[in-house]
């Protein structure tokens, strides 16, 4: 399951990132998305959704939303 069918609320684990864009990859990992690390979806909205990983709030499109499988 990806981020985007997660449910509001609830915390996940990452279980991987999958892309094929490494700049993609590089800015997730940047933000503190990577595998083992929890992961909690704030919000959904129309176009993305809210998320909260290590105590910080962002905002990210549906594309980044498929890429985190969790």
């Amino acid at each position: 399951m990806n981020l985007k069918e997660a449910l509001e609320g609830k915390e996940y684990i990452i279980r991987e990132i999958r892309t094929d864009d490494e700049e993609l990859n590089a800015f997730l990992f940047s933000l503190g998305c990577y595998s083992g690390e929890a992961i909690t979806v704030v919000s959904q909205k129309k176009r993305g959704c809210v998320i909260s990983v290590k105590d910080a709030r962002y905002s990210i499109d549906n594309q980044l939303a498929e890429a985190i499988i969790i």
